[in-house]
C-alpha cells in the first residue's frame, strides 16, 4: 500500500469543512480557468489566422505567376502569352489544385450617386467562383458568353451602397487607358460581394476576362497572369521556389504572403500576443499551486512532525505533498478542458462572440482547433506545475519534529 498516496488522497477528498479544503477548490478553480483560458486562445488566435488568410487566399489564389515588372505593380499587368510548357509543369506539380488566368485593370464606375474608382479583376469561363462564394451577399456570378464578353460586373457591397446600386442595375463602367483617354462600357450588376477585408472591398471588382483583352487589344491567348491554389497555403512558399526556375524568362511567381506582407505580418504578430496569454496563464497556474501547497504543508505541520517522530523520512512526506499537488493539478487540467472545448463549440455552433469586421476583417470569432494543441497545453500545465510543486516541500525538511508537534 502506497502511504503517501492514500494520506494525499484523504486530504485531497476530505468532506469536512475546512481551511485546507477551501484551498483545494481554489487552486482546482484557478488551473481551471487557466487551461481553460489557455486552450481557447490558441483556438480563436488559430481560427482568427486561418480565417483571414483564407479570405485573402480565395480572392487571390496562393500564389500568382506573371509578368516582372521592376515597379512591383499589382494592378495594369504587361501581357504574358499563355504558354503549354508553363501549364504541363504546373499541372505535373501535385500540390497545385487549380490554375486561372486573370488580368486586372483599372476603371471608374459610375451610378446613380456618382462615381467611384474600382481595380476590375478579369476571369474567364470555367473560372472556379467556389473560393468566392462565402462572399456572394446577393445576386449570382457572371454568365459568360460564348461569343464576345459579358457585359456584367460583380460589384463589393462597399461599391455598390456608395453608388446606391443594386443586382440588376445598369451602369456604365469607363476604363483608364494608356493613352490617358477613356472607353466606356454599359454593363450590369450580376452580383454583390463583401469579403470585409478593407483593401479589397473598397476598390475590387469582378468581370469578364474578355472585356479586359478587347479594352487592351490583346489576342486571345494573352493574359494578365495565373492564379494558383495548392492543396495546403503552408506549402505554396515550398512549390514557389520550385516553380521559378522552370518560369520562361521575364516572368515571376510571387506568394500571396509576399505581396500583401502588411496582412500576413499583422497576423503573426497574433502569435506574440498568444506566448504573452499562455505564459501569464501558466505563472498564474504555478503561483496559485505554490500558495496552496506552502499553506497546506503549514496546515499540516503537526501531523508532519507526528510522522517525522514515528519514523518517516522526509523524502516520503514531501512525496505525500507532491501526490497532493499532483492530484489539484490533474483535475485542475481535466476540468479546463471540459471547460475550453466547451466554450469553443459553443462558439463554432452558435456564434456568440463577435468582431467589428472592418477593424479585423472577420464578423464574429472563429474557431479552429488542434488537437496537439490540447496535448501540448495538458502536459506542458502538468510538468511545469510539478516541477514547480518542488518547491513547498523543502520546508518538510526544515521542520523539526519536537516544534512541529508544538505547532498550534
Amino acid at each position: 500500500m502506497n502511504v503517501a498516496a492514500f494520506i494525499a488522497r484523504r486530504i485531497a477528498f476530505n468532506r469536512e469543512r475546512s481551511f485546507s479544503r477551501f484551498i483545494i477548490r481554489l487552486a482546482i478553480t484557478a488551473t481551471v480557468i487557466s487551461v481553460a483560458a489557455m486552450l481557447i486562445t490558441l483556438a480563436f488566435t488559430n481560427g482568427f489566422q486561418y480565417a483571414v488568410g483564407q479570405k485573402v487566399f480565395n480572392f487571390w489564389g496562393h500564389i500568382r505567376v506573371q509578368q516582372y515588372t521592376p515597379s512591383g505593380n499589382l494592378a495594369e499587368e504587361p501581357p504574358i502569352q499563355r504558354n503549354d510548357t508553363v501549364l504541363h509543369v504546373l499541372r505535373n506539380d501535385r500540390d497545385i489544385t487549380t490554375i486561372q488566368a486573370y488580368a486586372t485593370k483599372n476603371a471608374i464606375v459610375r451610378g446613380k450617386e456618382g462615381i467611384e474608382y474600382v481595380l476590375l479583376k478579369g476571369v474567364e469561363k470555367g473560372y472556379d467562383f467556389s473560393h468566392l462564394q462565402p462572399f456572394l451577399k446577393s445576386g449570382r456570378w457572371l454568365h459568360f458568353t460564348d461569343s464576345g464578353y459579358s457585359n456584367e460586373v460583380v460589384l463589393s457591397a462597399y461599391t455598390a451602397d456608395q453608388l446606391k446600386l443594386k443586382t440588376g442595375d445598369k451602369l456604365l463602367v469607363y476604363f483608364i487607358q494608356q493613352q490617358g483617354d477613356l472607353r466606356v462600357r454599359p454593363v450590369t450588376v450580376a452580383g454583390i460581394f463583401k469579403t470585409g477585408i478593407e483593401d479589397y472591398d473598397k476598390i475590387m471588382a469582378i468581370g469578364d476576362l474578355k472585356l479586359i483583352q478587347r479594352l487592351n487589344n490583346w489576342t486571345s491567348d494573352q493574359i494578365g497572369g495565373y492564379e494558383l491554389f495548392t492543396r495546403d497555403f503552408k506549402d505554396a512558399d515550398r512549390v514557389d521556389s520550385l516553380l521559378f526556375p522552370q518560369l520562361p524568362q521575364g516572368w515571376i511567381s510571387r506568394t500571396i504572403t509576399d505581396i500583401y506582407p502588411n496582412i500576413f505580418q499583422w497576423l503573426n504578430l497574433q502569435d506574440k500576443t498568444v506566448w504573452l496569454i499562455l505564459g501569464i496563464m501558466i505563472v498564474v497556474a504555478t503561483l496559485n499551486l505554490i500558495t496552496c501547497l506552502i499553506i497546506l504543508v503549514l496546515e499540516r505541520t503537526r501531523m508532519i512532525g507526528i510522522l517525522k517522530a514515528i519514523g518517516s523520512r522526509n523524502f516520503s512526506i514531501q512525496v505525500q505533498f507532491l501526490y497532493q499537488g499532483a492530484i489539484i493539478t490533474v483535475i485542475g487540467i481535466l476540468a479546463g478542458d471540459i471547460l475550453g472545448l466547451l466554450v469553443c463549440w459553443l462558439q463554432q455552433r452558435y456564434g456568440f462572440i463577435t468582431l467589428p469586421e472592418d477593424a479585423y476583417f472577420i464578423s464574429k470569432a472563429v474557431i479552429k482547433f488542434e488537437w496537439w494543441h490540447l496535448l501540448a497545453v495538458d502536459l506542458g500545465t502538468f510538468v511545469i506545475c510539478f516541477l514547480v510543486l518542488l518547491i513547498p516541500t523543502i520546508v518538510v525538511r526544515k521542520m523539526q519534529p519536537v516544534r512541529a508537534i508544538q505547532f498550534r
